[in-house]
């Protein structure tokens, strides 16, 4: 069996696969990570919990986004599943066409979405939402050229950045508000942070795809931990909570494959 690991900024968000059907999920916190030990203990633990014996676990699969996490997290695969890890990384195999300035600057999980996007739906051109601590978008030809995409605050962050650099806005719930006319305050940061955010994405897909596509839309994928509450609001067309996961997957089997 293969277990995942994509590594963000604020989760470490793990999953099984047996061939191709994913077995297992959990989730844990990135801060702090803790040690090779700990996290050994943990994977075991939450393996067990969710009916996969860890002696079973052949493979591990890391994308990380935060570098001091990537040191234990190696240690741990080597110690409690007895394997040096693969890690998506630069150099490895992606089967994409990286088309940035400086590929090394693109996140191990945006290249992780576009594999899994390009993996799901084939010679069709794509964006990838991906709604976690950062809003990342992604552009993905029909050819598999990675063009690049947008970076913008999450939903969280924006939440977190008004609790603590005000002086009377307090913490709110981050949700869906009934109307986008707030009548208290925590009504008013609530629509503004959702209505905001699904502005702004909108208006990033649509930019994105006039320059890049013609004009026409491409097919849009939803993933990380916020987009089920943008479900619904027409911002993509299909939710694909574990792409990160999935592409990880693929990426393992890239690299595995004779040259």
């Amino acid at each position: 069996m293969l277990l995942c690991l994509d590594t963000g900024n604020s989760n470490i968000h793990g999953g099984v696969f047996a061939g191709d059907e994913l077995r297992a999920q959990f989730r844990k916190s990135t801060h702090p990570a803790g040690s090779a030990d700990e996290l050994g203990v943990f994977f075991n633990a939450v393996l067990r919990a969710n009916g996969v014996e860890p002696a079973e676990i052949d493979t591990v699969a890391i994308c990380s986004v935060v570098p001091a996490a990537l040191h234990a997290l190696r240690a741990a695969a080597v110690k409690y599943f007895r394997c040096e890890p693969f890690v998506l990384q630069a150099g490895v195999k992606t089967g994409l066409r990286v088309r940035y300035r400086n590929p090394h600057e693109v996140g191990a999980d945006r290249i992780a979405s576009a594999i899994a996007a390009v993996h799901l739906h084939p010679r069709r051109n794509l964006i990838v939402v991906d709604f976690g601590t950062a809003t990342t978008i992604e552009a993905i030809t029909a050819e598999a050229d990675y063009l690049g995409g947008a970076i913008l605050p999450g939903v969280g962050i924006s939440a977190e950045t008004l609790a603590n650099h005000t002086a009377k806005l307090p913490r709110v719930e981050i949700m869906r508000p009934p109307m986008a006319l707030g009548r208290t305050t925590a009504e008013s940061i609530q629509s503004g942070l959702f209505h905001g955010h699904a502005g702004a994405v909108a208006r990033l897909v649509q930019e994105i795809s006039g320059e890049n596509f013609g004009g026409e839309r491409p097919h849009v994928l939803g993933t990380g931990g916020f987009a089920r509450m943008f479900e619904g609001e027409g911002l993509f067309d299909e939710l694909v909570p574990e792409l990160v996961l999935t592409g990880l997957r693929e990426a393992v089997r890239l690299n595995r494959e004779p040259a």
